[in-house]
């Protein structure tokens, strides 16, 4: 291993400990003492924890293995391990460390007890593992069914999930569980993307080079130029093409609209960029 593949490896396990210690801050620390559970396979493992007298570090190892079972077949060795790692040791931390019980408000308890397991969750995958094993089975259902994405699945799975709950918990908890859910899920979206979320935007012009030069000039985003013929017009146009920042999408806004109002503009979030200007310019 290279020094550059230690330093990474090194980076990957600072991460999925502080992934473990925030998700095991948000379960002790708030749901497990109001009596409420996340979504996913975490949630499972909650609720199972309640009605079989099992606790719960016993439970989030057994139900998270057979995802990674799947995971090392479908993923890799090395993705497989390091979620091993992470979550053996967020079953160890649940076991033997002492968190305190922080607030008996319900309302507190459902949003910030989300946003502490959703920053564990999202700490873990920036550092390539997972705590939770749903996304796994999400995205290799959804890579064999045209009908299905990842998160129609997470959001099926999880209607299941606290249909449950409402049986075995009550209505009250259950729909408090709801709101965690949803805290969390935003919490992991936040620190998985961050503010440096990426957006594309694809932009149609008469004025086409005025507004590449003032993008390229005032915010140093590199923009590319597809040339296009319109479907009404049938005259031949560039077409510009340039991936920003969330922060930035309204300054690129401004810009076209003060050259040209009458601009066609289209925006679609990106998963991941790599190489390129916006990167160089993210990681200077």
């Amino acid at each position: 291993m290279n020094n550059n593949n230690l330093i990474n490896e090194l980076k990957n396990i600072a991460l999925i400990l502080s992934g473990i210690f925030c998700a095991g801050m948000g379960i002790h620390g708030f749901l497990l003492s109001s009596n409420f559970i996340d979504g996913g396979v975490t949630g499972i493992s909650m609720l199972l924890s309640k009605v079989i007298n099992v606790p719960l570090s016993y439970w989030i190892a057994i139900t998270n293995f057979p995802f990674i079972f799947l995971g090392y077949k479908h993923l890799g060795k090395a993705f497989a391990i390091r979620s091993v790692f992470s979550i053996l040791g967020l079953s160890i931390v649940l076991a033997t460390v002492h968190f305190p019980d922080v607030t008996p408000d319900k309302l507190l308890t459902a949003v910030f007890g989300g946003i502490f397991i959703g920053a564990g969750i999202g700490l873990t995958i920036r550092g390539n593992a997972v705590l939770d094993g749903t996304e796994i089975v999400a995205l290799l259902i959804s890579k064999r069914s045209n009908l299905l994405k990842v998160s129609d699945i997470i959001l099926i799975f999880n209607i299941v999930l606290f249909t449950f709950a409402i049986f075995f918990l009550g209505v009250e908890p259950a729909l408090y569980s709801i709101l965690t859910y949803m805290s969390a899920a935003k919490t992991l979206d936040f620190v998985v993307h961050g503010l440096e979320e990426f957006t594309a935007i694809n932009i149609v012009s008469s004025k086409a080079q005025d507004v590449r030069e003032a993008i390229t000039g005032k915010l140093g985003r590199g923009v590319t130029i597809f040339k296009g013929v319109g479907g009404l017009s049938g005259l031949e146009q560039e077409i510009l093409y340039c991936v920003v920042t969330k922060l930035e999408i309204g300054a690129v806004k401004t810009i076209i609209h003060d050259i040209d109002p009458e601009a066609f503009i289209t925006l679609h979030r990106l998963i991941d960029v790599d190489g390129g200007i916006v990167t160089r310019k993210i990681l200077h």
